[in-house]
């Protein structure tokens, strides 16, 4: 007799694990570790910038495989991915800051604001209401973040391109933390709109 298969001998395809998107966020949450060992002990400036390059070029592509391919997207891969680039949002400054690179409070006013984002997840659960979307303008500002840390990592050698890279890197990072804090008001406004209009679930 030909057996039924019922909802339980198969895998949904958003319940998977092992997909390669995944992967690629595990093999970039491994990596943190790594790239503090190679600013703060090894002092391999360049190792360290290999990481955020090969880091930022996955993230990119994890991003674009889930959405061209049904089935390596995940319910799994919607919050681990994030979380990584959060962690590495956290990691990066900090560590940049604490050699030299970066100045304190540059690094404060990034941490600052997602401090006061996190502040209002009660405010929106008490709705029912998880997070807010993430604003076109929140994104552009992350991408012209994680564009210019590197940047300015790879602007730290002994030759004249180098300096040329380091400016460039200072342009991305000032115009990506001015995003950075339009969007965290923005974010503020809706929850404000939120708290005004939605009823307390």
């Amino acid at each position: 007799m030909a057996r039924t298969f019922g909802q339980g001998d198969a895998v949904a395809p958003r319940d998977k694990v092992l997909t390669v998107p995944n992967a690629l966020s595990m093999i970039r949450l491994v990596l943190v570790p790594v790239f503090l060992y190679l600013m703060l002990v090894a002092d391999a400036t360049g190792w360290a910038l290999a990481v955020l390059i090969f880091s930022g070029l996955s993230d990119w592509a994890d991003g674009k495989i889930a959405r061209l391919y049904t089935n390596q997207s995940s319910r799994l891969g919607e919050l681990l991915d994030p979380a990584v680039d959060r962690i590495y949002m956290i990691t990066v400054p900090l560590t940049m800051a604490a050699v030299g690179l970066l100045p304190w409070w540059f690094v404060a006013l990034l941490l600052g604001r997602d401090a006061v984002l996190a502040a209002t997840l009660p405010l929106l659960r008490s709705r029912g209401l998880s997070a807010l979307p993430v604003t076109y303008i929140g994104k552009a500002a992350t991408f012209a973040l994680m564009v210019g840390l590197p940047m300015v990592l790879g602007g730290q050698f002994d030759a004249q391109w180098s300096r040329v890279v380091l400016a460039a890197g200072w342009a991305f990072l000032i115009w990506g933390l001015a995003m950075y804090l339009w969007s965290g008001i923005l974010y503020l406004i809706q929850v404000r709109m939120v708290m005004r209009e939605m009823p307390p679930s």
